[in-house]
């Protein structure tokens, strides 16, 4: 089971609902990043199991990161945005993201069942 995850967004406020949900899921949150860059650098840095994702960030985009991680045999990554998956078409699959969840319906369990 992956245990320890990174969580990159840029709202602060939602890396510490994200962090609060996934902690009592029994997760380890071994960082957060507020951008593309931070991200990469806690990736090499720390090495997480997987990487809850932001589409979209102040330096990059969630895609150029996740395809980047899955190129360097990272980990696994979920995407996550305000928006829905249908606005992003197969940007999501192309990526190699494991998946996608809509920010309003994160939950330990929707993140669990994508990284299955």
């Amino acid at each position: 089971m992956v245990k320890r995850v990174l969580i990159v967004d840029d709202h602060e406020p939602f890396r510490a609902v994200a962090r609060d949900l996934l902690e009592g899921a029994g997760y380890v949150i071994s960082g957060e990043a507020g951008d593309a860059a931070a991200a990469l650098a806690a990736v090499a840095a720390d090495a997480p199991d997987a990487v809850l994702l932001d589409v979209q960030l102040p330096d990059s985009d969630g895609f150029s990161v996740a395809t980047a991680l899955m190129a360097a045999g990272g980990p696994a990554v979920v995407l996550i945005s305000s928006r829905e998956a249908d606005d992003y078409g197969r940007r999501i699959e192309a990526c190699g993201a494991r998946g996608f969840i809509p920010k309003s319906r994160l939950s330990a369990a929707a993140f669990a069942a994508l990284l299955e």
